[in-house]
């Protein structure tokens, strides 16, 4: 059987599996099936087996507990299904990073599955010759030979996201605009409008304003891949800069007057500053070797005011030995605590990480103390990526927001052109010598910056593992592409969705309970302390599947639902504090008196009471139960006019969301109640004229108020699976409905919708149920259900 005739046969139970089950790399997200001509197009090959039987799923640290279940092989993901089928398991085509094939054992044959996002799976396949055909089919699969046959070509989210959403979030003019860029001392060059300069580099360059066109042109010339000097942060207030191009092409000896220019036209550009920094990433042996290659760097006889720098950052081959040792580390069974930290400082990779922030920390306070700074490493796409992205983040608070950080990735990172594909190993095509993890140590240099300073980023972990996630997953295009131009080329933004623009629409599982928009203000520069006790293991990113070594609870989901309950509490009360005060004025009370109850002086008795003083009997109000206006005109004699009455209601309350309440109430409704409450109909004096329906219709609408919004949120502590039936782990974001309190995935809270029972009738996140029945209750006009952003 092919794969084509098993997708045929079982299209409807996988639909309905991935619309109840799917949960890939912790981010929840809807399974698309290809279709006919979709497969034919994707898949080189065809699968002899598809399912298997009786396969073994065995455990990280006990080979001998294993869960035996199903296998199965579908174009995007490998699924396993245990034989209760209250397990699954999906690894995603492109996370896999290599496939081995371990020696036969007696319960059949091993296949290991190591993944880009950290995790490892084995599996004991029965038949030697099944393994064998899965292990060929999933090696192509993995790595697809055309860059069109990557999975964010035929993805499609039932989220409803158009898939230009989030492709035009950021602009690039914009962005320089913001930090007052044109100005006296930078201006845009539209040399490189159809990539003649450099195609690596984005269309729109900034440079300096003295820099004339044979300046930029010779400089170009006179870089490795054309890489020429160009603008990439500017600091307002003093006018320092951090620019950034790739190696000079000197050798030993060359030399070239326009690029001296340049860079002299760089330090004019700071008239506070005599001098500025050329800051080399590279260790300067490694500098220094490529002067045999004709590169190299800049001589210091050649080029005046101006102060070189090597930080000692190593090249893309060291990093991926070193990841690879971290990974090995992180995958002993049981280490003893000498041989696991013997480990950690043998595989280099906390050093690294070290020397990356250092790096980022030189530029960062130069730029802060008016110094100027110009920073390459070899070619300028990978090193120069990671410092200067970094030292933006240091210096300017509006890149530690959730909008900031995308412009922040989408300016140092795909604009000037860091190889994506080929770094990520996307293509089969690619060279594994090109593979290097230069963006994975961006992402956790961040997160050492957040552990730090936990106040002064809007956004969380989970951010960051998303991003590196779906860098390597090819879902969306954002990250397909090595270069502006490539996605350009290839139409990504109208062939594929955009990443920032699900982020968009999935906003709350990425925001930080803790942090405080006070820092930008207190603190909008942070620098952090880069000495070696400082510098943390990220267990949270290489161990994230091992369920046993972390915490029960995210402490900081627990943070965002007790913020997002006591937000519901607030506004449920401040809506309850305005009904008691319109009918306590329908009872007579005095303003004083409501002002001392509604700020707790007295008593339920003691404000009965003022009332009882004065009258025994039934108390006549000829006014509406829902009172639409904050304050009512009292007619001097006690009675109003139905005239009157009308009038004093025009204003409607629009932010309670009661206007259309008001339309429903007929004119001649004139409600009589006794003291001290509200009573139903059937206690009420028969004389007196009224409208039952419309006062049943309001007494309804306040028993709506009172039980649309929950009081007490289920706690997250063991609940281990949604309604839905899919399963929770630590990385996956627990969602309350706010009128029923109970817990959901983010799959079943799907709309958002103005409860009853809140003040302000902003949209919150319901689950399905829910939704339904506040759609259907009495008195209720909502407008079209806004989708959650959660």
């Amino acid at each position: 059987m092919n794969v084509l005739e098993w997708t045929q046969e079982k299209l409807e139970t996988l639909e309905y599996i991935a619309h109840t089950w799917i949960h890939d790399m912790g981010n929840v997200l809807d399974l698309h099936f290809p279709s006919e001509n979709s497969i034919n197009r994707r898949t080189a090959c065809e699968f002899k087996e598809i399912m298997v039987d009786n396969v073994k799923l065995l455990e990280r640290y006990n080979a001998r507990k294993s869960t035996l279940g199903t296998l199965y092989l579908t174009t995007t993901h490998l699924i396993f299904v245990d034989a209760q089928g209250k397990k699954e398991t999906w690894v995603l085509h492109m996370h896999m990073s290599t496939i081995d094939r371990l020696p036969l054992t007696t319960g059949g044959s091993p296949l290991q599955i190591r993944c880009k996002d950290f995790r490892c799976v084995t599996f004991v396949i029965p038949r030697d010759r099944d393994c064998q055909d899965i292990t060929e089919s999933l090696q192509q699969l993995s790595h697809p030979s055309n860059i069109e046959s990557l999975y964010a070509f035929d993805f499609s989210l039932n989220d409803d996201i158009q898939k230009s959403f989030g492709w035009h979030l950021y602009d690039t003019d914009t962005e320089y605009l913001r930090m007052g860029v044109p100005s006296t001392h930078w201006a845009l060059t539209n040399m490189n409008k159809s990539y003649e300069i450099c195609d690596t580099y984005p269309r729109n360059l900034y440079v300096p304003a003295s820099a004339t066109t044979p300046i930029l042109v010779g400089s170009s010339k006179f870089r490795s891949r054309g890489r020429l000097p160009v603008l990439s942060y500017l600091n307002r207030a003093n006018q320092a800069a951090i620019c950034r191009c790739s190696q000079p092409l000197a050798g030993f000896s060359a030399r070239c007057v326009e690029d001296e220019q340049m860079l002299h036209a760089i330090l004019k550009a700071n008239p506070k500053s005599k001098y500025m920094y050329v800051v080399d990433t590279r260790p300067k042996i490694n500098a220094m070797a490529n002067k045999a290659a004709g590169k190299g760097f800049e001589n210091e006889n050649y080029y005046s005011d101006i102060k070189f720098y090597f930080c000692g950052i190593e090249n893309i081959h060291v990093m991926r030995n070193s990841l690879q040792k971290l990974i090995d580390l992180c995958e002993m069974r049981n280490p003893s605590m000498s041989a696991f930290l013997t480990g950690l400082e043998s595989c280099g990779w906390l050093k690294h990480i070290k020397s990356v922030l250092d790096t980022a920390v030189f530029i960062a306070k130069a730029v802060r103390d008016g110094t100027s700074v110009l920073v390459h490493c070899s070619d300028g796409w990978d090193r120069t990526a990671q410092t200067c992205s970094l030292s933006g983040l240091i210096l300017d608070p509006y890149y530690r927001t959730v909008q900031g950080f995308q412009a922040l990735i989408e300016k140092e990172w795909l604009s000037f052109g860091h190889k994506f594909t080929d770094r990520c190993g996307l293509l089969g095509t690619v060279d594994s010598k090109e593979v290097s993890p230069v963006f994975t140590q961006f992402i956790e240099s961040v997160w050492q910056l957040m552990q730090q300073f936990p106040c002064a980023f809007q956004f969380n972990d989970r951010f960051l593992i998303t991003i590196h996630d779906h860098v390597y997953s090819c879902q969306f295009g954002t990250f397909v592409g090595n270069c502006e131009k490539d996605r350009l080329d290839l139409r990504l933004s109208e062939r594929t969705y955009s990443l920032w623009g699900y982020i968009t629409k999935h906003m709350t599982e990425y925001l930080n309970p803790f942090y405080k928009k006070s820092y930008e203000h207190q603190e909008p520069v942070i620098m952090p302390n880069t000495s070696p006790q400082c510098v943390k293991f990220w267990a949270g990113m290489y161990n994230r599947y091992e369920n046993g070594i972390h915490p029960r609870e995210n402490i900081v989901d627990i943070l965002s639902s007790a913020s997002d309950h006591c937000a519901s509490l607030e506004d449920h009360v401040q809506l309850l504090e305005k009904r008691i005060t319109q009918v306590c004025k329908l009872l007579g009370k005095p303003d004083q008196v409501i002002e001392k109850k509604l700020n707790g002086f007295l008593s339920t008795e003691s404000l009965d009471q003022v009332s009882d003083d004065n009258n025994d009997l039934p108390l006549k109000i000829n006014k509406e139960l829902i009172i639409n206006g904050d304050t009512e005109k009292q007619q001097s004699d006690g009675e109003s006019t139905e005239k009157d009455i009308i009038n004093s209601n025009k204003k409607s309350d629009s932010e309670s969301g009661f206007e259309e309440m008001s339309k429903s109430v007929p004119e001649d409704l004139n409600i009589n109640m006794t003291l001290p409450g509200i009573e139903d109909s059937r206690t009420m004096d028969s004389s007196m004229t009224r409208s039952a329906s419309a006062e049943q219709l309001n007494l309804d609408y306040l028993v709506l108020e009172l039980t649309s919004v929950a009081l007490d949120w289920k706690s997250f502590r063991n609940v281990h699976n949604c309604s839905c039936a899919s399963p929770f782990d630590r990385f996956t974001k627990k969602f309350h409905c706010w009128k029923c309190g109970d817990v959901f995935c983010t799959r079943c809270i799907a709309k958002n919708i103005p409860l009853p029972g809140h003040y302000s009738k902003r949209p919150v996140p319901v689950c399905r149920p829910c939704y339904k029945d506040i759609r259907h209750s009495p008195s209720m006009e909502f407008s079209p259900p806004i989708n959650n952003t959660s």
